[in-house]
C-alpha cells in the first residue's frame, strides 16, 4: 500500500464524497464510519490504495471530517478528526495516545491494560493491550497499517513501552483485506508468557502464540464481581481460556475451581498462574469441548455453588445471530443444572450482533429450560479501559448476566 503524504493541507488531500441520501448529519454528531452505499464510488475513489486520507464531503461539497479510506471494506471511510486540515503524523498520533495514558493511568495503578480501544479511543480500527514495557498493536484498518512506523513512534514516545508487537491476528483485518504476519517492531519478543496480577490473582499472557493480544482485560471488573460470590463454593470456569474467572474465584476464597477449555496450551497458563498465586492446591483443569463437558457433568449429577460460562462469540454478525443465539440458550440450559439452589450463574457474550436484550432472552429461555426459577443480581460490561463510544453500539459488545437460581 502506498502512504498519501501526511504534510499535505487539506486543500491538498483527494476529495470523497456522501450520496444525496447519506445520513451526514449523523457523522457531523459523531458517528465515525461511512458505509459502501452511503459513498459516490466513482472510478477515482475506487482506485485509491486502501488506507487513503482524504476529506469527506457532503452532496453540497461543504467539508464534514478528514477520513481514511478503503474502497475494498463495506466501511469504505473512518472518521480520523473533526479537523479537515490536522493530517495523522506522529504528534497527531502522540496527543491521542496521552490522552488515552491519562485516562488508564488514572485507573489502574500498574502498567496493565488496554491502552487503545479503538474508535473509542478515536484511533478507528485500532487495539493496543499494554503489558509493562511491551505493548501489543491490532492494526485493524488499512490506515493503521499505511502509518504504523508512525503509530509506533508516538506509542514508545508517549509510553516508554521498550517492546512493541505488532498482532495480525484480528477478525478486521480480513474484513480490511490485510495481512496475517505478526512482528516485532520494536524491541524483542518477550521470553515465555508474561505475569498480569489482577483481581489478587496472578495471570500469564502469551504475546506470541495466545488468544487475541494474549489476554482479556475487558473481563477484569466481571471476574472481581464473581470473585465475590466464590468465597466457601466450588466453582465451575468453563470457556476459562487463561483461568481468567476460576483464579479469581479461587482469590475470592472459592474451596475449589475446575477450569474446562478447548485449548491445552491455554490451561497450562491456568495452571500456572493458580501456581504462582499459591492456589493449586484448589484448581483442577479439564480439556475438552464445553458442550462435551458440561453434559457430563450434567451426568455424574455435579453441583456447583458458582458455574460461569464465558464462550466464544457465537455471533460476530448478523448472519450468525440466530444460530448464535440457540448456541447461548443452550449454554444456559446446560450450566443451570448444574448450578445449587441458591447458587449462582454467571453467562457472558462477546458477540456484536445479539445486543443485551437479545443475549438476555436466550439465556432465560436456557434457565427456563432447565427448570429453574432466576433472580438477575448484576449486569455487566467492559472495564473502564475499554470505554463506549455512544454514538457506536459495536464498542458495547461485552455482556456478563449474573442470576441466582
Amino acid at each position: 500500500m502506498t502512504q498519501p503524504p501526511s504534510s499535505l493541507p487539506a486543500s491538498d488531500l483527494p476529495v470523497v464524497r456522501l450520496k444525496p441520501k447519506a445520513n451526514a448529519r449523523a457523522i457531523r454528531r459523531g458517528f465515525p464510519w461511512v458505509y459502501a452505499n452511503e459513498m459516490v464510488l466513482d472510478r477515482r475513489t475506487s482506485k485509491m490504495p486502501a488506507g487513503t486520507i482524504a476529506v469527506l464531503e457532503d452532496n453540497e461539497r461543504k467539508e464534514i471530517a478528514l477520513v481514511t479510506v478503503n474502497p475494498n471494506s463495506k466501511i469504505v471511510c473512518r472518521v480520523l478528526d473533526r479537523d479537515t486540515r490536522d493530517v495523522p503524523d506522529r504528534a497527531w498520533f502522540a496527543t491521542r495516545l496521552d490522552k488515552a495514558l491519562t485516562l488508564r493511568e488514572r485507573l489502574f495503578d500498574a502498567p496493565f491494560y488496554r491502552l487503545v480501544h479503538a474508535e473509542a479511543d478515536e484511533l478507528p480500527g485500532v487495539i493496543i493491550d499494554r503489558f509493562g514495557d511491551t505493548a501489543v498493536i491490532q492494526p485493524n484498518a488499512a490506515w493503521a497499517d499505511v502509518l504504523l512506523q508512525q503509530l509506533t513512534d508516538a506509542l514508545v514516545d508517549v509510553t516508554g513501552v521498550k517492546n512493541v508487537i505488532k498482532n495480525a491476528g484480528g477478525r478486521g483485518r480480513q474484513l480490511e483485506g490485510l495481512d496475517n504476519e505478526d512482528k516485532v517492531l520494536v524491541g524483542s519478543m518477550p521470553e515465555g508468557p508474561l505475569p498480569v496480577v489482577m483481581n489478587g490473582a496472578t495471570y500469564f499472557a502469551d504475546l506470541s502464540g495466545g488468544q487475541k493480544t494474549g489476554l482479556f482485560y475487558d473481563q477484569r471488573p466481571n471476574h472481581g464481581f464473581a470473585a465475590r460470590l466464590a468465597d466457601g463454593q466450588r466453582v465451575l470456569d468453563v470457556f476459562s481460556h487463561v483461568g481468567g474467572f476460576g483464579l479469581a474465584a479461587l482469590a475470592g476464597g472459592a474451596t475449589s475451581a475446575l477450569c474446562v477449555d478447548g485449548s491445552a496450551a491455554a490451561l497450562e497458563l491456568a495452571a500456572k498462574g493458580a501456581e504462582a498465586s499459591g492456589m493449586s492446591d484448589r484448581f483442577e483443569a479439564r480439556q475438552g469441548d464445553a458442550f462435551d463437558a458440561l453434559s457430563a457433568l450434567n451426568e455424574a449429577g455435579e453441583k456447583f455453588g458458582l458455574v460461569i460460562c464465558d464462550p466464544p462469540a457465537f455471533a460476530p454478525a448478523k448472519p450468525a445471530l440466530d444460530a448464535g443465539l440457540r448456541a447461548y440458550e443452550r449454554i444456559a440450559r446446560l450450566a443451570s443444572g448444574l448450578v445449587e439452589e441458591n447458587g449462582y450463574l454467571v453467562l457472558c457474550s462477546c458477540s456484536h450482533a445479539a445486543d443485551l436484550s437479545a443475549f438476555t432472552g436466550a439465556c432465560l429461555r436456557g434457565i427456563g429450560r432447565a427448570g429453574r426459577r432466576a433472580q438477575l443480581i448484576h449486569t455487566g460490561q467492559a472495564g473502564p479501559d475499554h470505554p463506549l463510544m455512544p454514538q457506536l453500539a459495536e464498542s458495547g459488545y461485552l455482556k456478563s448476566l449474573v442470576f441466582r437460581l
